[in-house]
């Protein structure tokens, strides 16, 4: 009998779609793979041909899930340097309407499910996909995103499948959401809906900063790390620093998905209130988005010089040489490319938030309260050189102390252990007389019933790429053996 603890990392999207639900849950199963003494497998999304080409940049497309496999693990492998012992199986999915205020206001208001209207995007489960993983490995489940998982879950209770089940909060909806038509109502019932679900799935819950609300049963820690070509980016500038030479001759600059929500209104008002106090700075802007062509308009028409260029990878020879990253977005919970400009040596300004107080340890991190205060940290990062970070800094920044964070975090240790003879798993939860339970339990079935009015199930050409053999509309699926360890 295999004694390791399993571990199956659920996430909502996938590489070659470079967002944040893609890169952390990658990054995260690789590293707890690492030391051989769990077994980890990461469950991500399968999607149609249609959909590959409207997520996908750059037209990248897969005919096979072992295609997108061998892309992911290449992928990974050339920024970590070591080959990965985790395996891959992939869940049905569906690019649909996934803006929370979008979905929770369809399904209150109509109690229908709509096809994406293609301006907002993410993905979907479809089917019950606890079914993934047998129920002979169903020790521990990381739901990267519980609430974007289990909102329309239909199907296996994920707590009466798994012993454990952890949720990492990665987004901050609710704000996203407020800045929507009729965003504090739809808030309002958002924060109630995101509680309810995430205590009905999750034993624990770590939110990455508390810019996120409050949920049951939950802590606040950045379990994220940085890709470790940044901090070797960091480590080559620190050399150049000790030599003597000038290693940040360029301004400043932001990167980010080019849309209004990404921090971009936030750095033009700045810069547009305050062009007399600013008129030395220049800033490139790097991004595309569905508002590119909006912000592009509004850098027009500063005074000073603002450059707009497409998006482009963090860690590419072209960003190396800038010296300061703004930031103000309040949008983030923990912004990736905050901390990757402080892995490559550069001072970042942003602001006093709570999705920056990681940050605040470190002496290249800048903080600003208002545009006064933004100006003042602006024109002093520019004076100033960048303090090359300490070897417990670059650390602190690491995916090996991210993962040491995670493991303390979600105190593996304390997981119930396995049961001697594995019964097949339920729907629903105990039948314990423990009244807290059963009103748990109570809360589960409506959900479920719920759900069972709008939750979709795989196309018949997904089920054969994955291999998955579809029964009846209303009770999900069985899975073949696709995916492979590393």
């Amino acid at each position: 009998m295999d004694e390791k603890q399993h571990i199956a990392i659920f996430t909502t999207a996938s590489l070659p779609w470079m967002t944040g639900t893609a890169v952390n849950p990658l990054f995260r199963a690789s590293y707890l793979a690492k030391d051989g003494e769990k077994k980890v497998t990461l469950v991500i999304p399968w999607l149609s041909m249609k959909d590959q080409e409207y997520l996908y940049p750059n037209k990248i497309t897969f005919n096979l899930p072992s295609e997108q496999e061998k892309y992911v693990r290449e992928w990974l492998e050339e920024r970590t340097g070591f080959k990965s012992s985790f395996n891959i199986r992939f869940y049905p999915g569906r690019n649909m309407a996934s803006s929370p205020s979008f979905s929770f206001s369809i399904l209150i208001s109509t109690g229908e499910q709509k096809e994406f209207s293609r301006y907002k995007r993410s993905i979907l489960a479809t089917g019950d996909i606890t079914e993934i993983i047998p129920d002979e490995e169903a020790d521990i489940a990381v739901l990267e995103e519980p609430e974007h998982l289990t909102w329309y879950h239909h199907g296996k209770r994920w707590k009466a499948k798994f012993r454990f089940v952890i949720g990492v909060v990665h987004t901050n909806y609710l704000e996203y959401v407020r800045r929507e038509k009729n965003g504090r109502l739809q808030a309002f019932f958002l924060k109630y809906i995101n509680s309810w679900v995430v205590n009905i799935y999750c034993h624990k819950v770590i939110r990455l900063s508390a810019a996120t609300q409050e949920l049951p049963r939950s802590v606040i820690c950045n379990v994220h790390g940085v890709n470790p070509k940044f901090l070797e980016i960091g480590m080559t500038k620190k050399d150049q620093q000790q030599l003597g030479n000038k290693v940040f001759p360029k301004d400043a600059y932001y990167i980010g998905k080019m849309v209004w929500s990404k921090g971009y209104k936030e750095l033009l008002k700045l810069l547009r209130d305050h062009q007399k106090e600013l008129k030395e700075l220049e800033v490139d802007l790097f991004g595309s988005g569905e508002d590119s062509a909006q912000i592009q308009e509004a850098a027009k028409k500063l005074e000073l010089v603002v450059r707009v260029h497409p998006g482009c990878d963090h860690a590419d020879p072209l960003f190396h040489d800038y010296k300061v990253f703004l930031n103000p977005s309040t949008t983030d919970v923990v912004c990736t490319t905050t901390a990757e400009a402080l892995a490559t040596g550069k001072i970042v300004v942003c602001a006093d938030h709570p999705s920056n107080d990681f940050f605040k340890q470190f002496p290249n991190c800048r903080t600003f309260e208002d545009g006064g205060g933004f100006v003042k940290a602006t024109c002093k990062a520019l004076t100033d050189e960048p303090a090359p970070l300490t070897d417990a800094q670059r650390h602190e920044l690491s995916w090996e102390a991210a993962t040491e964070r995670f493991l303390r975090a979600a105190e593996l240790d304390n997981v119930p252990a396995r049961r001697l003879k594995k019964t097949p798993s339920k729907l629903f939860g105990s039948t314990s007389l423990n009244l807290s339970r059963n009103l748990e339990d109570a809360s589960a079935l409506v959900h479920f019933v719920g759900t069972g009015l709008l939750s979709s199930q795989p196309d018949e050409e997904q089920c054969k790429e994955l291999g998955l053999d579809v029964r009846a509309k209303k009770h999900g699926f069985t899975f073949g053996k696709r995916g492979t360890s590393g």
